[in-house]
């Protein structure tokens, strides 16, 4: 067994990645921006079934030096997890670019020096699949987002991020080896009020908070298989240097999700809205709602992404997209975290 840390341990994809860290048998590092979080993770991990006793909390902030060498010290692996993702819209990209790269550069150095045997870097479908005219071809591993396209700051954080996590392994890496994973919209079964921004698109379906369904087309994956792939990818030999995207089946419609829920949820989901917006609806509002702003170039396209790559080089094979989707919902609903 191996010694792993865990960046952004209370995190959504980072708790869960505790979780199978510890129940693999690995002794378990995490960092934290703020200890005071330690006795709410430490919480819900046994609440979901973890003994953490190998667990090692430690404070460090993407954005400050201070913390990681001592986080990294005696490290086999690092899973670098911890990026800004906020549910609004920055004042300015820096608020997420800057974290999200140089947070990045801080864990490898960290690895680095700590002589960590490979870093997994938790990237995204957004340093793949966007700025790029509509294709009915299925993006792969080999492409990256164009930064030149109409991309929103968050995308443009990932990208920027794990360029420079390349360029640092090619420069000044040494010996540590570098795998990535690049998840589409991360679902599955939420631990506790802590959860990613792609699970509040689920949320609003169940509560009935949107009118309708827009013309958008989503990936899916189970945060259980991200976390999966991640472990996979830190001790297989083929995954060094290489990207792996984390995608669970063909892209979805809203209107797709909707009905997946509907169908397995029955009356839970009585609120789910299943009418299609019209496109020129969602770009009328989006004159005045930045939010909704950000999804209007991707309106009406075609766009699906394949995982071929992760099941043949590393034997991953995750949940379907509705199993998913209805993981999420029922935890949402477990946790009592819905409009009544």
């Amino acid at each position: 067994m191996a010694t792993v840390l865990v960046t952004g341990g209370s995190g959504f994809i980072g708790s869960h990645a505790i979780l199978q860290a510890l129940g693999a048998g690995h002794d378990v590092r995490t960092t934290l921006r703020n200890l005071q979080r330690e006795g709410g993770l430490r919480a819900l991990l046994r609440a979901n079934g973890a003994d953490d006793t190998r667990l090692r909390c430690f404070a460090a902030d993407l954005t400050e030096d201070s913390g990681w060498a001592e986080a990294a010290a005696g490290c086999d692996y690092v899973l670098h997890i911890a990026s800004p993702f906020p549910a609004g819209i920055p004042k300015h990209e820096d608020e997420l670019i800057v974290p999200a790269r140089d947070g990045a550069l801080r864990a490898l150095r960290a690895a680095r020096d700590a002589g960590a045997t490979r870093v997994v870097l938790t990237s995204s479908f957004a340093a793949i699949g966007y700025g790029h005219p509509e294709r009915r071809a299925a993006f792969d591993e080999t492409t990256w987002t164009n930064l030149d396209g109409p991309i929103a700051a968050y995308t443009k954080s990932k990208t920027l991020a794990e360029r420079a996590a390349w360029e640092f392994i090619a420069r000044e890496g040494g010996g540590l080896e570098l795998s990535v994973v690049n998840p589409v919209g991360v679902f599955g079964p939420v631990l506790g009020p802590d959860y990613a921004t792609s699970i509040q698109l689920v949320q609003r379906l169940m509560d009935g908070a949107l009118p309708g369904c827009p013309k958008l087309r989503f990936g899916v994956v189970d945060v259980r298989d991200v976390v999966d792939l991640h472990l996979r990818a830190m001790t297989d030999p083929a995954a060094n240097g290489e990207r792996f995207l984390a995608v669970a089946g063909d892209f979805m419609r809203v209107r797709e999700m909707a009905l997946a829920l509907k169908a397995r949820l029955g009356d839970a989901a009585r609120k789910v809205p299943t009418r299609e917006l019209p496109s020129w609806l969602v770009r009328l509002v989006a004159l005045a709602d930045p939010t909704v702003r950000q999804i209007v170039p991707d309106l009406d396209k075609d766009k699906n992404a394949s995982a071929g790559k992760a099941r043949r080089v590393l034997g991953w094979s995750p949940r379907s997209n509705e199993d998913a989707l209805v993981a999420t919902a029922e935890s949402l609903l477990r946790l009592d975290l819905l409009k009544r």
